[in-house]
């Protein structure tokens, strides 16, 4: 048989107002109960959530996939819809000299990098560099490139969430 107590706890209390504003909090007098009975939790947040993928499903690249290759000491703008992308990076460069790269987030004042290479000073040959990043862009924010005379960087985005975080699956996902 389940036996029935009361929790006392302002940490616990907190969380439930947080999460179920609807139910409108704790009201002074009211008692947070718990039971010994097990009760079974199926998960449908995925499915509520409108999604039926999994998480590392959700950011894969697909067909619907952006490319952007910038070259040539230029300053490009690759996305500029707000919400959250899935950046891939190829950066192709010589070494020796110039071949700075950046990545930013342009708020049409100032820029912010997230990401970003040195300078490569020694070395002959060349190299291939890659990287993975999440950016999130508000209302008036690009996304912009920056390569030096000397460095080709492919970058390949694929928004994976709206600005309010809900999931946007690859293009065909049905």
């Amino acid at each position: 048989m389940a036996e029935e107590f009361t929790i006392n706890s302002a940490s616990i209390e907190s969380k439930i107002n947080q999460l179920l504003p609807s139910q409108g909090g704790f009201a002074p007098g009211v008692d947070f109960s718990a039971s010994t009975m097990v009760i079974p939790i199926v998960d449908l947040t995925e499915t509520a959530e409108g999604s039926s993928l999994r998480e590392d499903l959700q950011t894969s690249s697909g067909f619907g996939t952006d490319q952007t290759v910038i070259a040539n000491a230029t300053n490009t703008v690759i996305v500029n819809t707000t919400g959250f992308y899935k950046v891939t990076l190829t950066i192709a460069t010589e070494l020796g000299g110039n071949n700075n790269t950046q990545i930013n987030i342009f708020d049409g004042t100032t820029s912010k990098p997230i990401f970003g290479t040195g300078s490569i000073i020694s070395g002959t040959g060349s190299t291939l560099l890659t990287a993975n990043l999440i950016a999130f862009l508000r209302a008036g924010d690009s996304l912009r490139g920056t390569a030096a005379s000397n460095v080709e960087m492919q970058v390949f985005t694929r928004q994976i969430a709206d600005l309010s975080g809900n999931i946007t699956n690859p293009q065909g996902f049905v």
